[in-house]
């Protein structure tokens, strides 16, 4: 069936296809651009809709005469194939293609040796994490009133604040995707650990202070035997519960687990980009000593360990796919090699020492430094 829309001069009529079809439908003959819909019906087939226009009848009538019609209509067909598939193309794709010259750009950026973020990074661990205690140590207590926060506890409210910042920049250039609510909840719980150990450690320097020792357990150390109620013992075990245990699993596991996930992402098949720069070799070393600072105060031997066991199997599986460790892999890879060659050294040589024997018991023997200071030094100045 045939129907034209009615206009200014238009006509009626009723008529015959080829094939037998009917038709019926109204005609502008003013207009010769008109349009035709054209529904033709038969016996046990579907209805199919087109629309034409006088000039594509007259190329059909035409294309049924000879072989030259056929590719001429086979011509036309295939061009209106490539115009609906451009239509369908969507936007990002043509945005993608247009703009396509940047992202080999954005790319490199990305794999590139973060100088300036491990630089900032290594530089706020020694200043606001390593140098927090020796400040508390070295200024006068008179600044510092035991009532009153000390500056290691400023350095500490710093550290906080930066720290997170840094790992959320860290997690932006790494080329792997990572999921958004996995990395909030690790943000989020290391930052609520890192302000446990806070209050815990701010507590615990004012005891140092009053003569607490390092390398005593809480009811072994002098200050705490003559404490009344004998209860009152076990509150500050609570604390050293919080500060020590709770606090450091809050803080430290997903602080290892960023910088895994982070590793996983830091794999290229371009040689270019396995070399390690000048910068990353003098960053190694001092951010090296910072994770052997890490893992013996903070207690975490298993933790590091077994982080460092999964970056090398990571290593070997990208290997078997063809792929290498790039520059800022590299960096983190050696500077974990040499914290762990660190501590070995410090565990060997004081592997024969009986008070710390005593203070750290079990098969992971692993000293922290501050409680070799109140043992071996302190007393000597």
């Amino acid at each position: 069936m045939l129907v034209c829309g009615r206009g200014k001069g238009s006509a009626g009529g009723t008529g015959e296809l080829p094939g037998g079809s009917r038709y019926r439908g109204q005609k502008r003959d003013s207009d010769p651009r008109r349009k035709w819909h054209w529904t033709g019906e038969r016996a046990g087939q579907r209805t199919v809709t087109r629309q034409e226009t006088p000039r594509v009848r007259t190329e059909e009538r035409t294309a049924r005469s000879g072989p030259e019609g056929e590719q001429k209509m086979e011509g036309r067909a295939e061009g209106a194939m490539r115009k609906r598939q451009n239509s369908a193309t969507p936007p990002s794709a043509f945005q993608a293609s247009r703009h396509g010259s940047r992202e080999p750009e954005s790319l490199l950026k990305k794999q590139r040796f973060h100088l300036d973020l491990w630089f900032y990074f290594t530089l706020q661990n020694w200043v606001l994490d390593f140098g927090r205690p020796i400040v508390m140590v070295i200024l006068p207590l008179e600044w510092f009133p035991l009532n009153k926060p000390s500056a290691g506890d400023y350095f500490h409210m710093a550290y906080n604040v930066i720290t997170p910042f840094l790992l959320l920049k860290l997690i932006e250039r790494s080329p792997k995707t990572l999921p958004r609510s996995a990395v909030y909840v690790c943000i989020i719980t290391f930052v609520m650990g890192a302000s446990i150990h806070l209050v815990g450690d701010s507590v615990n320097h004012r005891l140092v202070l009053s003569g607490y020792q390092l390398h005593l357990s809480v009811r072994e150390n002098p200050i705490m035997k003559g404490l009344q109620p004998p209860s009152l013992i076990d509150s500050f075990e609570l604390l050293y519960y919080y500060d020590e245990n709770l606090g450091h699993s809050m803080w430290y596991v997903p602080f290892f687990l960023i910088l895994f996930v982070y590793f996983t992402g830091c794999f290229t098949n371009i040689r270019e980009e396995a070399h390690m720069p000048m910068s990353a070799c003098m960053l190694v070393a001092p951010s090296a000593l910072y994770y052997w600072y890490l893992v013996t105060e903070g207690q975490i031997f298993i933790l590091f360990i077994f982080t460092f066991f999964a970056m090398m199997a990571t290593v070997m599986h990208q290997r078997r796919k063809g792929f290498s460790l790039d520059s800022n892999g590299r960096f983190l890879l050696c500077s974990f090699g040499l914290a762990l060659g660190l501590v070995s050294a410090w565990v060997a040589c004081l592997w024969n020492d009986p008070i710390l024997r005593k203070r750290y018991p079990g098969v992971i023997y692993v000293p922290e430094p501050w409680s070799f200071y109140t043992l071996h030094i302190k007393d000597q100045h």
